[in-house]
This record gives structure tokens, C-alpha cells and sequence, in this order.
């Protein structure tokens, strides 16, 4: 084990989109692991955009310390135990630091299973996070039929790419929106949907209108903003909406486009919005089908991998640029050894 250690240190929370003065880049000490608790030297950092969520203050996640290693998901290598559910050598996920070695409490980990030949980032960007986001969000809360129609934006992303693979293997018509003809063409062409907006050159109201004559049975939401009231506009009788996320609001100091209800109202629309803590026992199900339908080739997923620790907040920015060339799960392979 080396015995030096860098780390992503939170200063403050960022005034809008301000992530240098956020965050800085510092060697750290090496932590020691305490009782019940495992030191983990981080293979691969999950960059998403609920990171930008935690540094403003309290959520589902409690707030994230100054002064203190950025918190986010990891898949880490266990070098020293003080558990007896693990051992070093163990692969494991959970929530640790943007650093290079981590304390992690025990309680709070997994340890993953061998992918079959897989990749190790396969463990980070087809299941557990976003391939168990996107089940639920299509499965339980969009409650899909086939037949129907689904929407999703931020489709170019991880767990919306993963959504509409899903929604199409239940026999839906599959629309997604995303930030580039390229995102778009590899939505259709590669992922399968049906049809792809790009919002930065397409009026997306107009666009649903002539693809959804019939309006949006199911919208999978990422978005939010002028987009998310796209879709309300053209919502079917009764339809559903799964909110999983809102980025294009989450460097907003206040939402600058507020959701617009009327529509949802007239046409009886139900709206639930979820986080997959709430469902981690949907989590065993969503891999179990995954991991047949990758196996059966109709589910595909991406992992966009920068190298090294060090572009980690260079990487983080890219979440939040309309049309950056980026897709599926974006992710730091902090050792450059993992596979």
C-alpha cells in the first residue's frame, strides 16, 4: 500500500456552477480504519449529478462536511479490515471520498460479486446505481405497459439510456431527449429508441407533439426546467411521471422554471418523484434482469471513464455543460490498474 494519499477537499458549498472554489485538490493524510470500519484504497469514483445536490446542503444525505474529502460512490479494493464481514482483497461499493485510499464503515458496503468476465466498471455502470434507478423508476413508479409511450430526458446519460433500453424491451415506443446530434444518433442507432430530440437544436413541445399524437403515457424525468414542461404539455390521459432527478436546476441559487401543473391536472396526470434508497430492495431484481438482458445482447451501457484522480473535478463539470461529449456513466478510474 502506498502511504501517501490525495484527495478532493470541500471548501464550501458552490454558488451556482463555482466547483474550483467548491472543491481543491490536496495531498491528505492517510486515514486509519477504527472498529467496524475498512480502509479502501478507491479503484473507480462515480461522478453524478446528485454530488452537486449533497454539497448544497442536507437531502436524503446529511451535510457534507468542509474542510473534509468530497463524499461520493466508489468501488474500492478493502486493504485493511477491522470487520469480520470482510477481508482484504475484497472488491467492494459504497459511499467513500473523492481520494484515493478511504475509511469506509462496514455496515455500509457491498462486496461485489464477480461479473462473469466483465469489466469491474460494469459493477458501477450497468447495475447497481443506475440500472437499479432505472428499473424502478420505469417498473415501479412509471408502472410501463406495453404499447405505451415513453419519455426520457437526460437520455444520453447513465441511468436515462438504461431507462429507455428498458422501457423498449417492455414493448414501448421509445423517445429520448438529449443535448447533441450525436447523443441523439447514438440513442437510435446503437441503444435502440425509437426516436431522439435534441433540445439545443428542436423545439421539444413541437417535436412530442408530432411523435405523441396521442400524448406520453410514461415520462422518465432527469431534467426538469423548460424541458420537464416539454413533456407536461404533452402528456396523455392519466399518464405517469417518474421524477428521478432535476440537473438543469441543480445549480440554480432558485429554480428558474418552475414545473407547470395545469396540464398534469386536466389530463389526471399522477407524478411521483423517488430516490433509490427507498428502494434498495428492488435492487437484487433490477440486477437479476439486467444481467439477462445484457447477456441476451439488448441492453447496452458506456462507461465514459476519465483517468486519473486528478481531472476528477474537470470530469464533474462536463454533467452540467448542455451538449459536452459525454454519455452513459461518467467515472474517474482513480487506480489505473483496475480494469
Amino acid at each position: 500500500m502506498a502511504e501517501s494519499n490525495r484527495a478532493w477537499i470541500f471548501e464550501q458549498p458552490p454558488i451556482r456552477d463555482d466547483f474550483d472554489t467548491a472543491l481543491k485538490f490536496r495531498d491528505w493524510p492517510m486515514p486509519e480504519a477504527g472498529k467496524d470500519q475498512v480502509l479502501v484504497k478507491t479503484l473507480y469514483l462515480s461522478l453524478d449529478p446528485a454530488n452537486r445536490r449533497w454539497m448544497a446542503g442536507p437531502t436524503y444525505m446529511p451535510q457534507i462536511p468542509t474542510g473534509l474529502p468530497m463524499w461520493g460512490f466508489v468501488l474500492g479494493e478493502i486493504v485493511k479490515s477491522n470487520s469480520d464481514r470482510f477481508q482484504a482483497g475484497d472488491i467492494v461499493g459504497g459511499v467513500g471520498t473523492w481520494s484515493d485510499y478511504a475509511v469506509m464503515p462496514a455496515e455500509g458496503l457491498d462486496k461485489i460479486a464477480d461479473l462473469g468476465g466483465m469489466p469491474l466498471h460494469a459493477a458501477m455502470g450497468l447495475f447497481r446505481g443506475p440500472g437499479g434507478t432505472a428499473y424502478v423508476g420505469v417498473v415501479d413508479i412509471g408502472q410501463l405497459k406495453a404499447g405505451q409511450t415513453f419519455v426520457v430526458s437526460g437520455a444520453a446519460g447513465s441511468v436515462g439510456s438504461l431507462a429507455g433500453q428498458i422501457a423498449k424491451i417492455l414493448g414501448a415506443t421509445v423517445i429520448g431527449i438529449a443535448g447533441s446530434a450525436e447523443k441523439c444518433a447514438w440513442l437510435t442507432d446503437d441503444l435502440g429508441f425509437d426516436h431522439a430530440i435534441d433540445y439545443t437544436r428542436e423545439d421539444v413541445e413541437q417535436r412530442l407533439r408530432e411523435l405523441c399524437p396521442k400524448g406520453v403515457d410514461v415520462y422518465f424525468e432527469n431534467v426538469g426546467g423548460a424541458i420537464g414542461n416539454a413533456v407536461a404539455a404533452n402528456m396523455a390521459k392519466f399518464g405517469r411521471i417518474a421524477v428521478c432527478g432535476l440537473t438543469a436546476q441543480y445549480n440554480e441559487e432558485r429554480a428558474s422554471v418552475g414545473l407547470d401543473v395545469m396540464p398534469l391536472l386536466l389530463n389526471g396526470c399522477t407524478m411521483q418523484c423517488f430516490i433509490l434508497y427507498d428502494y434498495l430492495d428492488r435492487i437484487g431484481e433490477a440486477t437479476a434482469k439486467i444481467a439477462g438482458w445484457y447477456a441476451q445482447g439488448r441492453i447496452k451501457y458506456h462507461a465514459d471513464i476519465t483517468e486519473g484522480l486528478e481531472n476528477a473535478l474537470s470530469a464533474f463539470k462536463r454533467l452540467f455543460q448542455p451538449g459536452a461529449p459525454h454519455k452513459g456513466k461518467m467515472m474517474v478510474r482513480v487506480d489505473r490498474a483496475a480494469n
